[in-house]
């Protein structure tokens, strides 16, 4: 099947370009168009309805650009608002989750930790996850202000280095063997979080099983492209373009928009 229109994808802001990241690696084919609604985050601070309304307005701005899968690059607006936009609207969504059962499954000492924004983790949907797992313990840490100092550029800031102390080292205490990172915003946070961490902490995040969903739904409701020229990745911001360029390396052009 051959559709040569593009994925679309969305975040409350720059985080989700780590999930953009594993897809275009699994799939460099296919064209992107990525929306950072920067203005708004973060989500997890917002009301279901905000989120859901939100989540709402990002799609339409893709599917008004001929969109043919939405991604839901958020943890926050998965967990709040995906099954609103399934019901209204017809694209197929992917949406992510805490990755909670590959760390229960293997976990040796029976706990784990898991940092995520308040969205996430006082949503229904993360509590019916949770609730499969009674065997294990699971330890929530809401990330309070990890995302704004992200959106700010601030990844290698003192800051952010006390705020992850804060959060990690009661987890280490309490001897997790997983850590599970709940927002989109966090995999840019990994060379920091292995400074803190003891080595036989794994961590991990849902990036490479978005790309596989995403490859399955292409491949069985969807379609791939089949275009010969090369695929082109687009990135629009209602924020500071700087901040996107620069967790983009620099490398794809970022456009400014009033949204």
């Amino acid at each position: 099947m051959i559709n040569n229109h593009p994925i679309g994808l969305f975040d409350s802001g720059v985080g989700g370009t780590s999930i953009w990241r594993e897809i275009h690696r699994l799939l460099p084919n296919e064209d992107c168009i990525y929306l950072a609604d920067s203005k708004n985050a973060p989500y997890g601070q917002k009301s279901k309805d905000e989120i859901i309304y939100l989540s709402a307005k990002n799609t339409e701005f893709l599917l008004n650009r001929n969109c043919k899968l939405i991604v839901v690059a958020c943890n926050t607006a998965t967990t709040n608002a995906i099954k609103e936009l399934r019901e209204r609207y017809k694209v197929p969504f992917i949406g992510i989750e805490p990755a909670i059962k590959p760390a229960a499954t293997h976990s040796q000492t029976q706990t784990i930790g898991i940092l995520a924004t308040q969205g996430t983790l006082n949503s229904e949907l993360f509590h019916k996850n949770v609730e499969r797992f009674t065997q294990t313990k699971i330890i929530e840490q809401i990330g309070h202000g990890l995302v704004p100092l992200i959106e700010r550029g601030e990844i290698n800031s003192t800051e952010m280095s006390e705020l992850l102390n804060t959060y990690l080292q009661p987890m280490i205490a309490q001897n997790i063997d997983y850590l599970v990172l709940g927002c989109s915003h966090y995999p840019y946070l990994i060379p920091q979080i292995q400074k803190i961490l003891p080595k036989h902490i794994q961590i991990i995040d849902s990036g490479e099983a978005v790309a596989r969903q995403t490859r399955n739904i292409l491949k069985e409701k969807v379609g791939f492209r089949n275009l010969e020229q090369s695929s082109l990745q687009i990135f629009y911001t209602n924020s500071n373009p700087n901040v996107l360029s620069d967790i983009l390396n620099n490398e794809y052009e970022v456009q400014k928009i009033d949204f």
